[in-house]
């Protein structure tokens, strides 16, 4: 199973936190998270502890990183939300409305189906918001046989 397939919606909005906390120099302190998230310190610290044994992020002197596995993965899903968008608009919905639909079945779709998704959606180049969506996997040939 992929990591992707094993998280929560909790566990995304945490990597999400990380990403915009940090930049090239350092990672994302503490206090940044949970406030980015909306929560106390040591819940945010909860979360991060979490991610680490998944790999997903680095911890050093305070600081927090997207290890590349986590950088991976939030790519990742970011490609399963914007696809479901995408079909989301297809469907005749607004364009705000894609995005509280797509938040309620991101998580819940495989890799392999959004790659089915983005294919039968012509593989679209962006969602309906002109964020990019990525192209599909090369994973994509070897499990549909």
């Amino acid at each position: 199973m992929e990591v992707l397939e094993k998280l929560d919606r909790r566990q995304i909005e945490t990597l999400t936190a990380v990403r915009k906390g940090q930049n090239e120099v350092r990672g994302a302190s503490l206090n940044f998270i949970a406030d980015a998230l909306g929560i106390r310190a040591p819940s945010a610290l909860g979360r991060l502890t979490t991610l680490e044994r998944l790999h997903l992020v680095t911890r050093y002197r305070g600081k927090t990183r997207l290890s590349a596995q986590g950088e991976a993965c939030l790519l990742e899903y970011r490609r399963h939300h914007r696809v479901a968008e995408s079909l989301f608009q297809h469907l005749g919905l607004s364009v705000d409305a894609t995005h509280a639909a797509a938040l309620e079945v991101d998580l819940a779709f495989s890799h392999r189906t959004i790659d089915r998704l983005c294919e039968a959606e012509g593989h679209p180049k962006e969602c309906p918001h002109g964020e990019p969506i990525a192209p599909c996997s090369t994973r994509a040939g070897t499990e549909a046989s």
